[in-house]
This record gives structure tokens, C-alpha cells and sequence, in this order.
């Protein structure tokens, strides 16, 4: 039991642990790793991933996406978002989704991660945050993916696209866009339709 405590005083609250994260306080990782799941300290979340979870009066609390898609990707290159993002642009897309997308270089497909789905999505090019002309772009590329009448929300970007910075809006297009938004964005780019109004 004395490994055990040892290997206690490493973990922390709120931290997800991947499996070989573990093998430099424990000689015996999966006994271990048994042993906290069973006694309630660690969670499973999926093959080798474990959360510390924060306490709080309603009980656990949930491992911080960053966090978890972090251990799972073995990698800090990654970004987070979910087609809610579009509603706040005003463009007319008004729907609510239950999904959390994963731009990534690594992982392609949707995973189970605790109680929580996400879709892993492999894109050569993401940005580090989100921004209003990335979402403008991604959008347009991910329009038939939506349950929003296509016709109504691409007026509702060429509208949108003429009262955001043009050259922001380039640049976005040239690092980020897909086929679609190349086709769609061109022509109001070319026709200096940007200028702001």
C-alpha cells in the first residue's frame, strides 16, 4: 500500500494521465491503475487515458476537454470547436448541436472519452483559436453537414464577409479553405466586394 500512497502524492486534481505518464512513480502501473479506479481516485476515460477528477458539492466534475484531448492525442496541436461556434456570427444558422469537433493532425474518426463524443477530424491547417474569419470559412466548408437551409445562410455570410476585415478574410481562404469555400470566397474577394461598407 506504501507504492501506492507514493504514487498518490504525484496526482492531482482536475489532470488527465495517460498510462506511461504513471511508469516513473510505479513499478507496478496497472495494479496501481486498477486499484485507483476501483477506490474512486482515477476514472477510466479510454484504453490508457485516466482523469483525476475535481470534487465539487454536485460530485465529480467532468475533465477539462484541453485536457483530455491533449492525453489522447499525445500532442498539444490541436483545435477545439463545434458547429454552435457559426450562431454567433450572425449569419442566420440558428441550430444547436451536441458535438465537439477535434481539428488535429493525427486522429481522424469519432471517439468515446469518458461520457463524452468527440469528432476527430485531420485538417493540414487550423489556427490557435478561433477567429471570426475561420469560422466564416469553415462554415462554407462544412455547409452540407449542417441542418440549415444552405441558401439562406450563404447570404447570410456574403453579407458578413463585406463588414469583416477583407484582408483577414483572405487570409483565412488561403490558409484554411477547402475546395468550397475557395469557390464560394473567390469571387467576392476578386470583385472588391470586401471594402467594408
Amino acid at each position: 500500500m506504501n507504492a501506492l500512497s507514493e504514487l498518490k502524492k504525484h496526482l492531482r486534481p482536475g489532470q488527465v494521465y495517460r498510462r506511461a505518464d504513471l511508469l516513473a512513480w510505479s513499478s507496478a502501473v496497472d495494479r496501481h491503475l486498477k486499484q485507483l479506479v476501483e477506490d474512486g481516485t482515477l476514472t477510466k476515460l479510454a484504453g490508457g487515458i485516466y482523469a483525476y477528477p475535481k470534487r465539487s458539492r454536485f460530485g465529480a466534475v467532468p475533465a477539462d476537454d484541453e485536457k483530455l484531448v491533449e492525453a489522447f492525442l499525445k500532442d498539444h496541436r490541436f483545435l477545439l470547436t463545434t458547429p454552435n461556434a457559426y450562431n454567433a456570427l450572425g449569419v442566420g444558422s440558428t441550430q444547436l448541436y451536441n458535438e465537439t469537433i477535434v481539428y488535429n493532425h493525427k486522429r481522424h474518426g469519432r471517439f468515446k472519452l469518458g461520457k463524452r463524443e468527440y469528432d476527430f477530424r485531420i485538417k493540414p491547417h487550423f489556427p490557435s483559436k478561433l477567429t471570426e474569419a475561420f469560422l466564416l470559412v469553415d462554415l462554407i466548408d462544412n455547409l452540407d453537414r449542417l441542418a440549415e437551409r444552405k441558401s439562406a445562410i450563404e447570404e447570410g455570410v456574403k453579407k458578413k464577409a463585406r463588414r469583416i476585415d477583407p484582408k483577414a478574410l483572405a487570409r483565412a481562404v488561403q490558409a484554411y479553405g477547402g475546395l468550397k469555400s475557395r469557390k464560394f470566397f473567390e469571387p467576392l474577394l476578386a470583385d472588391g466586394m470586401m471594402a467594408h461598407a
